[in-house]
């Protein structure tokens, strides 16, 4: 079950046919995902629950079409590689891949080597590889990800409808002490308005319990970890909850250029705050938009080879605010698809991340709403 499924609306803005990042047209994403063993963790055994997922920018190769592009850092403790190219020339000229935290070296060779394999004539690549961390459920120090396995997710790269929860590089990971994992929205804009769509894709593997919103209701002090248990009180020595992080990749098919890239990027706070994250040091929450809009930007080539100039279009920056609300929007939503569709999972040492169900978090929201509406203590007199 989805949240536009269970009656859920999530802002004002409609969503997309698949409600997913794959409305903006040519996007694609893929998943290869891991799941191998159980019991005890022995490093480089496992038991294993990890994966890697793609988000394609463009039907073909990225790099014989770039895409503009920006990047917003909301909290620091985590990585997204290739940000400072993207910040120095704004475009985007790879597929984007995320996946867990001690991957990412394996994912960005094997894409520079997939590329290279397509086009064996270029002569450089900066791949966008970004991590969550899974190691409360994942054999994270076996580095299970291979090079196969982001061969495989970049072959399962289509549009359409997304999968979503414990698939990919979302397969091991927790959000708000439920599983969490990959989860994605959309959000078109009114046809007066540009009739432009915003895609979210997040990998959600933040927050703690108490903070957990739904549509503005504090459903996270209903469902208690005395309700449902924390994945967390199993762990021994396990970090806080609230350190983990969260990779949010935005798409749209407005003309936009790279700095307005970086202004869509930083909305993408908004949904996540919405949702109760955002405020842990211990969280790495970095996101990543691109723009579509603009066809025929040069191909990476070398320099005597690309033309004097390229016709480029803008979006007027005083048409930038409905964009802004579907970008906040579509992040919350996907967050929230994240944490419906993952389900329950076993990891290692039989530590076990349970799904929020949808009747749960129906009648979660119901007991929330009293909550919210409450009135203020009286104040006594000074």
């Amino acid at each position: 079950m989805r949240a536009r499924e269970l009656g859920i609306e999530i802002g004002v803005l409609p969503s997309g046919p698949n409600d997913a990042i794959t409305d903006v047209e040519g996007v694609r994403v893929g998943h290869a995902t891991i799941i191998r063993g159980d019991g005890p963790l022995v490093v480089g055994e496992g038991p294993v629950r990890t994966g890697v997922t793609v988000v394609c920018p463009r039907e073909g190769l990225a790099r014989d079409e770039p895409v503009f592009a920006g990047c917003h850092r909301f909290n620091g403790n985590g990585e997204m590689t290739g940000l400072e190219w993207i910040r120095e020339a704004g475009a985007l000229t790879t597929p984007v891949a995320i996946t867990n935290t001690h991957s990412v070296g394996v994912v960005r060779d094997a894409l520079i080597a997939a590329e290279l394999e397509e086009s064996p004539d270029e002569y450089w690549s900066l791949p966008v590889v970004a991590e969550t961390y899974d190691g409360t459920l994942n054999d994270i120090n076996g580095q299970h990800v291979r090079a196969e396995h982001v061969r495989e997710a970049l072959k399962n790269a289509s549009g359409g409808p997304v999968a979503e929860g414990s698939v990919g590089g979302g397969t091991g990971m927790i959000c708000h002490e439920f599983k969490g994992g990959i989860g994605t929205a959309s959000r078109m804009i009114p046809a007066e308005q540009g009739g432009w769509t915003v895609g979210a894709l997040v990998q959600a593997n933040y927050g703690s319990r108490p903070t957990l919103r739904v549509d503005g209701l504090p459903v996270g002090r209903v469902l208690t970890t005395d309700r449902v248990p924390s994945p967390f009180d199993e762990e021994e020595n396990a970090q806080p909850p609230g350190t983990g992080s969260i990779i949010v990749i935005l798409a749209t098919d407005a003309p936009l250029l790279p700095i307005q890239c970086d202004r869509l990027a930083i909305r993408a706070g908004v949904g996540l705050s919405r949702m109760g994250g955002g405020l842990d040091d211990g969280s790495g929450d970095i996101f990543l938009a691109f723009a579509t809009g603009n066809r025929g930007l040069p191909r990476a080539v070398l320099e005597q080879d690309v033309p004097q100039t390229v016709p480029v279009r803008m979006l007027p920056n005083e048409r930038m605010t409905p964009l802004f609300h579907a970008a906040a929007e579509a992040t919350e939503a996907a967050i929230l698809n994240a944490l419906l569709a993952a389900g329950t999972v076993t990891g290692r040492d039989g530590i076990t991340a349970r799904g929020l169900a949808p009747d749960a978090l129906l009648d979660a929201l119901d007991e929330a709403r009293p909550l919210a509406g409450r009135a203020r203590p009286a104040r006594s007199d000074p």
